[in-house]
């Protein structure tokens, strides 16, 4: 069995749950916990009543700790905050042997047991996230993503995420400070602070926005191969993750927007053109359970600062530019 765990509000169900059905096509022994940071999602999700999933509402998650510091918090900052303490939840409420995180807005075109697996005898694996030069933002926001990270319930293993944990707790903030930004540059110092650390080496466990033009893909009957162009390289694609994916109506994939980043024409060929249709769907669905949700859109304060702070790097303080799926 793979214990997996993710956060979200009503205002990221349909990602959520795109997540949750690509998770359920292709990886047949899992088990996910649904941390709902609303109580709209929360009712979603307990009329669904969903095969393979936990559902836990705040009023059971929260304990003194998160709750002093939730006040200071954007809600953007309070979900990164909270990352690190739904992994250590699920570990203790539920005696599980290890707990993957993975973010809402990421889709499994594979297993992602490949993944898991191979960190080994390792206590925690994480995912880099392999820049293209060009959108290179490691100073600000750190080598590795919080995307996808396995902790497995060893004392070894406790005593890492527990440094996480009470480290976000006294600071988690979308604004680079003293070598700190969110619950991510933390982890930049791991592999030297800590032992039995694992770095993801697999290429298809994070193909994301800001590493895709380095490769090319194909769709064959097994799923989407990438292609790392400077060396060749082939590799099955596990998950891709949709950051900062927007929507004006959710009526058809040409209603989608995608921003600051260069977009390959076989990635919105074989990735995008894969994950709009299901994610259109999954959102339709819902507004059948409740109306009130509404399309997606980057509203979060973080993502406005990440826009600005990116936009200032790459095109010099100048308009974003706008690619259109």
């Amino acid at each position: 069995m793979y214990n997996f765990c993710t956060l979200f509000d009503s205002n990221y169900t349909a990602q959520g749950l795109t997540m949750y059905y690509s998770l359920k096509k292709h990886c047949p022994d899992f088990h996910l916990y649904i941390f709902a940071f609303d109580d709209t999602l929360m009712n979603i999700l307990n009329i669904m009543k969903l095969e393979h999933v936990t559902a836990i509402s705040l009023k059971e998650f929260e304990n003194e700790d998160l709750l002093r510091v939730k006040p200071t918090r954007t809600k953007g900052e309070y979900c990164w905050t909270c990352s690190s303490s739904t992994i250590l939840y699920c570990l203790k409420k539920y005696s599980l042997d290890h707990c993957t995180y993975i973010d809402s807005d990421i889709y499994f075109f594979s297993n992602p047991a490949s993944l898991i697996d191979e960190m080994g005898t390792n206590d925690v694996s994480l995912s880099p996230h392999r820049y293209t030069d060009c959108y290179d933002l490691t100073e600000l926001s750190g080598i590795y993503c919080v995307q996808f990270m396995t902790f497995r319930n060893t004392p070894n293993g406790l005593n890492i995420l527990n440094w996480w944990r009470n480290a976000c707790i006294e600071w988690c903030y979308s604004k680079p400070e003293d070598g700190k930004f969110g619950d991510q540059k933390y982890l930049d110092d791991w592999p030297t602070r800590f032992k039995g650390i694992h770095i993801l080496e697999n290429l298809g466990g994070g193909v994301a926005p800001w590493n895709m033009q380095q490769y090319a893909f194909i769709k064959t009957s097994k799923g989407i191969i990438g292609t790392e162009t400077s060396s060749g390289k082939k590799f099955d694609i596990v998950f891709f993750h949709f950051h900062a994916l927007k929507c004006n109506q959710c009526r058809n994939i040409k209603e989608f927007v995608y921003t600051d980043y260069e977009l390959p024409q076989t990635a919105k060929k074989h990735i995008y053109k894969t994950y709009l249709p299901h994610l259109i769907h999954i959102y339709h669905q819902i507004r059948k359970i409740d109306k009130s949700i509404l399309p997606f859109r980057t509203k979060n304060v973080y993502y406005k600062s990440w826009l600005f702070i990116i936009g200032k790097r790459i095109i010099n303080g100048n308009t974003n530019y706008y690619y259109w799926i």
